[in-house]
């Protein structure tokens, strides 16, 4: 049950607001749901504790004891594998729907996450599966990218270090990159067009009000 439970909430964060309108009761800082398993008829009951932390337990029909066979490996069948895919599919609606990401741990990442959502409106989009600690920042009206946000090794950015790093990748002018770009603390575009694209590692090398600014500007120019 950790098994799943841990791939399906491990990159979130549970945003309590969210679960009364998704039909959670709370009870002393604690927040409960019932459900019923369409292909069973089992009952399944999710606790959420006030830090997120998540428990969920099926309930046999007949019995009323707790029904087990759906987190047992070696268990088989289409009936088990019925009951496993109804409450993997719980759980993940629960957390598509009540949790939101919580990938980058960064400090500065998530001030400028921050200032991203109050300013624009904007949230992270997580467009690569194979990819999870890589996500995008697009324009409402034009669809385009003005920043991403990636973990990288320093290593990848030319530095001396296998450390991994959260960095976030701006649009800048063609004619302003050479003047831009030091190496130290604007590096080449990751993953990006190096003539239009730079990036920042988020440790606090370059204040946040200056990428605050740059921000806005990288957004400025998603417009083309």
């Amino acid at each position: 049950m950790k098994d799943i439970i841990n791939n399906i909430f491990r990159r979130r964060k549970v945003n309590l607001t969210r679960l009364p309108a998704y039909g959670f009761s709370e009870k002393k800082g604690r927040y409960f749901y019932h459900t019923v398993l369409p292909g069973s008829g089992f009952s399944m009951e999710v606790e959420i504790t006030g830090k997120g932390l998540v428990k969920a337990t099926v309930i046999d029909a007949e019995t009323n004891e707790p029904y087990t066979l759906h987190l047992t490996d070696s268990a088989s069948g289409s009936f088990i594998t019925g009951v496993k895919m109804d409450y993997e599919q719980v759980l993940t609606d629960i957390a598509e729907h009540c949790f939101e990401p919580d990938v980058f741990k960064g400090t500065q990442t998530k001030a400028i996450i921050a200032y991203v959502r109050e300013t624009y409106g904007d949230e992270l989009e997580f467009l690569w599966a194979k990819t999870p600690d890589n996500a995008i920042w697009r324009r409402k009206d034009t669809q385009k990218w003005y920043a991403a946000v990636l973990t990288v090794s320093r290593s990848k950015l030319g530095l001396p270090s296998d450390e991994m790093a959260e960095i976030i990748d701006l649009r800048i002018e063609p004619e302003q990159m050479e003047a831009t770009v030091d190496n130290k603390k604007y590096f080449p575009g990751w993953h990006m067009n190096k003539r239009s694209w730079y990036t920042i590692i988020l440790d606090g090398s370059v204040p946040e009000e200056e990428i605050y600014n740059r921000i806005d500007r990288s957004y400025r120019l998603a417009t083309k």
